[in-house]
């Protein structure tokens, strides 16, 4: 804000772009704080996953994305077993 400011003062464009960003990272930081720091909101409760991993309803896995083609390639390793399964 104070470089833009001071160098650029009659840069109306870049001044609504920094308003922009700031509005955008407040909505996000507060997004934040209602979902108690998760990026993402759970889709059921950790009580209902545990007791379905427990129960075998439920398989607990690690999902691994290939960083070269994350949108076409990406597998599950699930604990326990030796073999993948691909999705």
């Amino acid at each position: 804000q104070n470089y833009l400011d001071n160098f650029w003062p009659d840069l109306k464009a870049a001044h609504e772009l920094f308003d922009s960003i700031v509005q955008a990272r407040r909505e996000r930081e507060s997004e934040s704080q209602e979902n108690h720091g998760k990026e993402y909101p759970e889709h059921l409760p950790v009580e209902i996953l545990e007791a379905g991993i427990k129960s075998g309803r439920y398989l607990q896995g690690a999902l691994n994305v290939n960083k070269h083609r994350a949108q076409l390639e990406a597998f599950v390793r699930l604990q326990g077993f030796g073999s993948k399964d691909t999705g």
